[in-house]
C-alpha cells in the first residue's frame, strides 16, 4: 500500500537551485516518486511512497523555515502512482499569470468541508468551478459553474467575461486540493469582491470528510497521479488516463476505434497530426521496452 501526499504551501523561497538540490536528495533517500514544484512564491505538487518515507520528507518540509506552515491531505493506493521523481523549478507553482495576485496578502474566506453545503444552498452565493474543463466533465457539486477553461491562465479573462453576471452575490470557489482557489480568491479581492469564499482543502478534503448520504458532489474527481479518478472517502474511481492528452477516460472508452494506447483517445484523436501520433507511437514503444527491461533485471 502506497501513501499519497498532496501537498502545498505559499512562501517567499529565495535561493531556487538550491532548495531543488536538498529535497530532490531529501525524496530519493526516501524513496519518494511523483512530481513536487518550487517558485519564488512556494511549494506544490503530489508524492507518494512508504507511509514512513512520507512521513520523513513531510517532517523534513515542515522543519524547514519556509514551510512550517505546509498543507497536505494523505491518501493511500494498492498500486504506485508514479513512475519517477520530478523536482521543478517553475516561475509559479500553480500557473494563473497574474503577477499582482498575492495569496499571502488576502485570500477569500476560509469554508470548512462541514460547512460548505450549507454555503452553496444559499440563494445569494454563486459556486464556480475554478478546475480546468476535463476535470469538471467527470464530476462537480451541485449546480457549480463550469467556466469550461482548458487551462487556469484563462480564468482571469473568464472572469472578466462574466463578473457582471454575479453583482451583489457572494462568490464560493472551489478546486481539487485548495491551491488554485489561493489565487483565485486573491484575484477577485483585488478585483473588489469582498464576499468570496474557498473550500478548504478543496474537493479532496470534503470527499474525505463529508458523508456519501449527505453530499451535493456528483461524479468523480480527478487527480493528478495514477489512480486518476477519487470519490467519496478517497476511494479510487473507474477511470482510466490517455496519454495521448492526459484527459480521464471510462474502461468502456478503450474499445473506441480510436483509442490507441499512449497515442489518442476519442477526445484527442482529430487534435493531433499524424507526426504527432507517430511520436507518440515511438514513445509508448519506448515505455514498453523499459518495461519490459525492468522486468526482466527483477525476475533475473
Amino acid at each position: 500500500m502506497f501513501t499519497i501526499a498532496a501537498l502545498y504551501h505559499f512562501a517567499p523561497v529565495s535561493d531556487l537551485p538550491k532548495m531543488q538540490e536538498i529535497i530532490k536528495a531529501k525524496c530519493e533517500s526516501f524513496g519518494i516518486k511523483g512530481t513536487l514544484l518550487l517558485a519564488h512564491e512556494g511549494i506544490n505538487g503530489t508524492v507518494a511512497g512508504t507511509a514512513s518515507g512520507i512521513e520523513s520528507l513531510l517532517a523534513f518540509l515542515t522543519g524547514l523555515n519556509e514551510f512550517t506552515g505546509l498543507d497536505w491531505k494523505l491518501s493511500h493506493s494498492p498500486d504506485e502512482p508514479f513512475g519517477k521523481l520530478k523536482v521543478r523549478l517553475k516561475r509559479e507553482i500553480v500557473t494563473m499569470g497574474q503577477p499582482d495576485v498575492d495569496p499571502l496578502g488576502a485570500v477569500g474566506h476560509y469554508v470548512e468541508p462541514e460547512d460548505w453545503n450549507e454555503l452553496i444552498k444559499s440563494d445569494d452565493v454563486v459556486v464556480i468551478d475554478t478546475r480546468n474543463d476535463y476535470e469538471v466533465a467527470i464530476g462537480t457539486f451541485d449546480g457549480a459553474i463550469d467556466p469550461k477553461t482548458k487551462s487556469f491562465r484563462e480564468f482571469p479573462a473568464w472572469w472578466e467575461a462574466n463578473k457582471a453576471r454575479f453583482e451583489n452575490q457572494r462568490v464560493a470557489m472551489f478546486c481539487t486540493g485548495g491551491i488554485r482557489c489561493e489565487k483565485s480568491t486573491s484575484f477577485l479581492k483585488g478585483q473588489g469582491i469582498d464576499e468570496v469564499y474557498h473550500l478548504k482543502g478543496g474537493i479532496l478534503k470534503y470527499l474525505e470528510t463529508v458523508r456519501p448520504e449527505e453530499t451535493t458532489w456528483n461524479g468523480e474527481c480527478f487527480v493528478f497521479d495514477g489512480r486518476v479518478s477519487v470519490g467519496h472517502g478517497l476511494k479510487v474511481g473507474p477511470h482510466k488516463l490517455c496519454f495521448g492528452c492526459r484527459r480521464p477516460i471510462m474502461p468502456e472508452d478503450v474499445k473506441h476505434k480510436h483509442f490507441e494506447l499512449g497515442v489518442s483517445c476519442h477526445q484527442c484523436f482529430g487534435e493531433t497530426s499524424d507526426e504527432d501520433k507517430a511520436r507518440f507511437r515511438e514513445r509508448q514503444k519506448q515505455i514498453e521496452l523499459e518495461k519490459k527491461r525492468s522486468k526482466a533485471a527483477t525476475t533475473g
